[in-house]
């Protein structure tokens, strides 16, 4: 068995929670790389240690039955698209605040030996297809895990969007700061905070949450997932919109430019260990009662 060790060295420091599952691991006789989940670029962690040789993710995740993720939801939403085109199961360890796709905590990573032995299932959960055409020209194709996001970014005005679902008009000209359209998983992120529905993460739906509507009318809706969401400006608006995908680096669209968003054809698998049900992560992460 092979184990990609993926961790955010500004998160994991000195890659200490990393070295731990890789002599937990290796005593029981599971092979283990270290790949970094993104590029440093011009800065770098002082404690990042020299001794462990760090390998390209794109060419270890071929061959790798799983990957073990260190960081906060961002760590695990950056890996989610790579893993996922290799069919490779991912565990998430939270080193962050909330972490709701993390399975374990960092006081819990000796229970990690349980993947040696087989110990552990896969929950597959539903992505996003992303597109933004310019025209009839695409110019942005992207899958996302937890959620599609069209804003205004951070000017002082309002937004005005159409929003459809297959051909028909859902909120009329939306007004307000812009639109969230998350997966299940991405439920408990932007679209909770935005006043959206909590979801079970393993179902399949599209949730369509306005961000600060300026009408009474609009309010977060829950469609089944076979339907096609488009978002675009109104005719002959000169405003200009942003689009931001899994938290990623937005890009703007403005005319003619739409958004078009379904169901994925591919799906994230994470590795659960632990046996909690949704209700009882509810609980522990947002201290809505005792988990």
């Amino acid at each position: 068995m092979k184990v990609i060790l993926s961790s955010n060295p500004f998160r994991d420091r000195g890659m200490k929670a990393a070295r731990q599952v890789a002599t937990v691991l290796g005593k029981s006789g599971v092979e283990c790389c270290f790949c970094l989940p993104f590029e440093l670029g011009a800065v770098t962690p002082p404690d990042m240690p020299r001794d462990i040789e760090f390998k390209q993710m794109e060419k270890e995740l071929p061959g790798a039955d799983m990957l073990v993720c260190f960081g906060g939801d961002g760590t695990i939403l950056h890996a989610a698209k790579d893993a996922t085109s290799h069919g490779v199961p991912i565990l998430g360890v939270n080193l962050g605040s909330i972490g709701f796709m993390a399975e374990l905590e960092e006081s819990e990573l000796t229970l990690i030996s349980r993947i040696a032995t087989g110990s552990y299932t896969v929950e597959e959960r539903m992505m996003l297809q992303v597109r933004a055409y310019r025209g009839k020209q695409l110019i942005y194709d992207q899958i996302a895990l937890n959620d599609a996001v069209i804003s205004k970014g951070s000017i002082a005005r309002v937004a005005e969007l159409e929003v459809m679902a297959d051909d028909t008009v859902l909120f009329g000209h939306l007004s307000g700061d812009g639109v969230i359209v998350s997966t299940p998983t991405g439920s408990t992120a932007y679209s909770m905070s935005a006043g959206g529905p909590i979801v079970e993460p393993d179902s399949d739906m599209l949730i369509i949450t306005p961000i600060c509507a300026h009408q009474l009318s609009a309010r977060p809706l829950v469609l089944s997932a076979r339907r096609n969401i488009t978002v675009q400006l109104p005719k002959r608006s000169r405003k200009s919109v942003y689009l931001s995908v899994d938290g990623g680096k937005a890009i703007r669209l403005s005319g003619t430019d739409r958004v078009e968003i379904c169901r994925a054809e591919c799906r994230t698998q994470l590795v659960r260990l632990m046996g909690k049900n949704f209700y009882q992560l509810l609980n522990q992460k947002l201290g809505g009662g005792r988990g």
